[in-house]
């Protein structure tokens, strides 16, 4: 099969299109052909190692996994003799952080793991879209404890995670203030925020509102900069570790606290989160955002687009079928 393979970490360049075996599916897992995978910052982040933490997971000097790809959507064209949650011909899609393998013609799963079946109506790269940001945001709105009514501010709001989150937490009826730049408001208004502040414009620290929950969905805020703007219960978050690693051992450090706080949850995927999600696109509540899309043979372009951080949305991997 044609795969997208990495041999040793890197930049984009290490990835390299190449013929490799099929996989084998054991007992409990399906096999699946890829129709549409995406390329986005969990896959980038695995590449590059840049945070070395992440090779404990990965492999610490070679990845464990040669082809990344932790989204996926396609079909299973046959099933282990324990699997019963699917059968050949379903439509699938899911996120698989732990094997990956989603830039490939086929991929393996368990049963048991985050896949699902397609909703109708919902198409191969749409439903390739549904889970990656998405999770991670659901997992962090979850993790604050958000209720309906609350001020919630969504600080990137363009980005896979973020343009997930606004949509998410307006469907928990929290009223949304999404912050983005001046090209994105249109897009982040439709995506129902209450309020949209371009940052090119208007500083932040000035605002009057004050929030029970800021989620910083890009990587760019801090703790220090936020604080001022949360209820005096009020909860940060960030997706990424922060200056010296600050996001992590502060929320340890204030575990306990009962005033303002800093939360730095672990992502975990549920199989019924990711069909949650799905549905949630079904009835309409929840559409991800398309940036662009690339053949499985541009990928490195892909990952270098990705890389430059102006990405909105989600960036789609068309697999060939022969």
């Amino acid at each position: 099969m044609k795969a997208a393979v990495y041999r040793s970490y890197g930049p984009p360049e290490v990835v390299q299109i190449q013929d490799i075996p099929n996989p084998s599916p054991k007992a409990d897992e399906v096999f699946i052909k890829v129709f549409a995978s995406t390329v986005n910052r969990t896959d980038c982040g695995f590449r590059s190692a840049e945070y070395f933490i992440s090779r404990f997971w990965s492999g610490l000097f070679r990845p464990n996994e040669p082809v990344l790809g932790c989204e996926f959507a396609g079909e299973v064209v046959s099933v282990g003799e324990k699997v019963k949650k699917f059968q050949i011909g379903d439509r699938v899609y899911g996120f698989d952080d732990a094997r990956f393998g989603g830039h490939a013609q086929f991929k393996t799963i368990s049963e048991n793991a985050g896949i699902a079946k397609i909703p109708n109506g919902i198409d191969y790269p749409t439903a390739a879209m549904l889970t990656e940001g998405s999770h991670y945001a659901l997992g962090n709105i979850r993790a604050a404890k958000t209720q309906a009514g609350q001020q919630v501010m969504v600080y990137g709001a363009t980005g896979a995670i973020g343009s997930a989150a606004v949509q998410l937490l307006k469907y928990f009826g929290a009223h949304v203030t999404a912050v983005c730049p001046s090209p994105k408001v249109d897009l982040v208004k439709s995506l129902g925020a209450d309020v949209v502040i371009d940052y090119t414009q208007e500083d932040i620290s000035n605002l009057a509102t004050r929030f029970d929950l800021i989620f910083d969905a890009v990587g760019k805020s801090s703790w220090g900069a936020c604080k001022p703007l949360l209820k005096p219960q009020g909860k940060y978050m960030s997706t990424e570790l922060g200056k010296n690693g600050e996001n992590v051992w502060k929320a340890i450090l204030q575990s306990k606290s009962k005033g303002k706080r800093l939360l730095f949850p672990i992502p975990t995927t549920e199989q019924e989160d990711i069909r949650f999600l799905g549905e949630l696109a079904a009835k309409g509540y929840f559409k991800p955002v398309l940036d662009r899309t690339y053949d499985l043979e541009n990928i490195v372009e892909a990952y270098r687009y990705v890389e430059t951080g102006q990405k909105t949305g989600n960036v789609v991997i068309n697999i060939p079928q022969n």
